[in-house]
């Protein structure tokens, strides 16, 4: 289990699915408005930008929590399945499993609560997936990232190597960025 002074990093439950998605609804809502329009973020919340349970099936999803309070602060994970970005509702799902051996682990669903940015914890939870990612055998990355998580992923290595427009349900379309990190 990772930790900070504060917080303390755990696995993601089945039981933690509804503060889950209230944590990325704030997140998203507050840290991307700048980023993104409100008709974009009206169109993206719980279909490109939100939570793929599987990832909490798979045991490969985790949260920042105040150990004294259990207050979620942050989020994100990895998968070892194909699909890049989207929560369960997103129609850019591939669920086939990935070979370690050849194929990059894919950072997902990283969101950080506006009361807790800047404080370290989308660092803090980078770090924890990458290296549980690299405990089941992968050594390299790739994620699909929000412009909002460009600075941030581009100081810990990653590379922009595409931008994606992902069409929205209300018409609009979500700039999303494929980042890779190589071993």
């Amino acid at each position: 289990m990772s930790t900070s002074p504060d917080f303390q990093i755990r696995l993601a439950r089945e039981t933690d699915i509804p503060g889950l998605h209230a944590l990325i609804e704030a997140s998203v809502r507050g840290l991307q408005a700048n980023d993104y329009t409100p008709a974009q973020i009206a169109g993206a919340l719980g279909t490109v930008l939100g939570l793929d349970t599987q990832l909490i099936r798979d045991e490969t999803y985790f949260i920042a929590e105040a150990p004294e309070t259990g207050m979620m602060a942050a989020c994100g994970g990895w998968s070892k399945r194909k699909t890049l970005f989207g929560s369960d509702h997103a129609s850019v799902r591939e669920p086939d499993l990935l070979n370690p051996a050849t194929e990059a682990a894919k950072v997902r669903a990283i969101f950080v609560h506006p009361d807790h940015a800047r404080r370290g914890l989308g660092s803090l939870i980078l770090a924890h997936v990458e290296s549980a990612a690299q405990a089941a055998g992968f050594h390299h990355f790739e994620m699909g990232s929000t412009l909002t998580g460009v600075p941030l992923y581009r100081l810990k290595g990653y590379i922009e190597i595409e931008r994606i427009a992902v069409p929205l349900h209300n018409g609009e379309a979500l700039p999303i960025v494929k980042m890779v990190k190589p071993a």
